[in-house]
């Protein structure tokens, strides 16, 4: 073996938080490039729901979902004014001292982020292994160190910040560390020269996630898709994604698989369908869910139905507004016509209200609460569930540009403050009440539809 690389998935640091099929993909990227060039990985998971040292109680919904441990913890600065409970989630403090004090001196460490405003968990587990490893070099990557990269680099404490897509950067630096020698040239822009993620390196969840391709054609405003694979929509043979998918299913024993794709629909033909037609002809009897929304302009009747005889369990439609002006103004990706026929051929294909949920926006820069009280409107018409998401700003973004060129939000503000639980926002129009109203007429409007379904 070349080396040792600690890998660490830290907690989540916010007001609210819940596991919807998580999984540190990214990650697990890393560790299976690094164990295909023969270092030896060690991971400590901060957000394990299935630790035995966590106390019992912490139950799972059918599909493997469920509440993160919760430890109260002061309200930052940045967000002090915040009249809610901030808490650290995953792993008790003591937890992953007596993992850090389980694992051998490694030849470097590894710490993934998620969200902007859950800074501070990678930078309490930096503080830590630094404590506990003196001189072992840290690096930190994820869409946090992509997207807000100065900030990490001046305040992380990580001795490196890796941007973007990680995996060849840091199998780079890994050898620069140990003087290994790894061997490049089979590693080419095709995602097929990379290996699958290292899946059985975290402790079984009853759960994976899958991602089949990276990035995504369309430039919504809100979306920060193409900051984070600048090099573009790029996909997976849908053939070795099924060997994936089969390996965690034969060999894991996992039946539950979330597609973290921004664009699994698109091009239907040459992917989806394809990679479905080697599910049902493998036998794999699998349970699919999209927590990332799906494009509706691709689910025709045929699709609806494959999907639908493959598995398909939980489907999430990313609508974000029945606006037909903002729908042309933030990227184009859907409209209503396109919408509702989705619906239509989803629901004739078999699947109930309660399995399609629409994710509608709110605060938006300039957003009004009656727009949102009418898509939610529109939605139920359709005959489908809404699910209102509190927009946050995610830099770079148009939406984020917008904001800061009408003074809504500080070019170098705290991260923390792109937090949607800040809402009301100072970009938006519409006040925590009518947050509040709205909620309540989608969950009205959801229960009716529900019942009579």
């Amino acid at each position: 073996m070349k080396g040792r690389i600690l890998l660490i998935n830290p907690w989540i640091y916010d007001f609210a938080a819940y596991c919807e099929w998580t999984e540190p993909l990214g990650l697990l990227s890393i560790a299976a490039l690094l164990r295909e060039n023969g270092y030896q990985v060690g991971l400590i998971d901060c957000l394990d729901r299935r630790d035995p040292k966590l106390p019992s109680g912490l139950r799972d919904d059918n599909y493997g979902r469920g509440k993160f441990l919760k430890t109260p913890v002061e309200n930052p600065s940045a967000i002090s004014h915040v009249p809610r409970r901030y808490g650290r989630y995953g792993l008790p403090m003591e937890a992953f001292q007596e993992e850090l004090q389980s694992q051998p001196r490694p030849d470097a460490i590894f710490v993934t982020s998620g969200m902007t405003y859950w800074y501070p968990g990678p930078f309490e587990a930096i503080k830590r292994v630094k404590v506990h490893f003196p001189g072992v070099p840290v690096l930190l990557g994820g869409v946090y160190a992509t997207l807000c990269y100065n900030h990490a680099r001046e305040m992380s404490g990580a001795d490196c910040v890796v941007p973007g897509e990680g995996e060849l950067e840091a199998l780079r630096i890994a050898d620069q560390l140990t003087g290994g020698q790894s061997n490049y040239s089979r590693y080419t822009a095709s995602l097929d020269s990379f290996p699958w993620p290292l899946h059985e390196l975290r402790r079984n969840q009853g759960y994976a996630a899958i991602q089949t391709s990276r990035g995504c054609p369309f430039q919504c405003t809100y979306c920060a898709s193409s900051l984070l694979h600048p090099q573009g929509f790029r996909r997976r043979d849908p053939r070795r994604v099924a060997d994936e998918i089969e390996y965690c299913f034969r060999e894991l024993g996992i039946r539950d698989f979330a597609f973290y794709d921004d664009a699994l629909l698109v091009e239907a033909e040459r992917h989806i369908h394809v990679l479905l037609d080697e599910v049902l002809r493998r036998g794999l009897a699998c349970r699919f869910h999209t927590p990332n929304g799906l494009h509706a302009r691709y689910i025709d009747r045929a699709l609806a139905a494959k999907m639908y005889q493959a598995g398909f369990t939980t489907i999430r439609l990313g609508l974000e507004t029945a606006d037909a002006h903002e729908q042309r103004r933030t990227g184009s990706k859907v409209n209503n016509d396109d919408f509702r026929a989705a619906v239509h051929n989803l629901r004739a294909a078999g699947f109930g209200a309660r399995q399609l949920i629409a994710y509608l926006l709110m605060g938006l820069p300039g957003q009004s609460a009656a727009e949102v009280m009418d898509s939610v409107d529109f939605v139920h018409e359709c005959g489908a569930l809404v699910q209102i998401t509190l927009y946050s700003l995610i830099p770079a973004t148009a939406e984020w540009e917008r904001a800061v060129h009408e003074g809504h939000i500080e070019a170098g503000a705290d991260p923390l403050l792109h937090n949607d639980s800040i809402y009301p926002f100072p970009w938006s129009p519409a006040s925590l009440e009518d947050f509040e109203r709205a909620k309540a007429r989608a969950t009205a409007g959801n229960h009716a539809l529900a019942a009579s379904s």
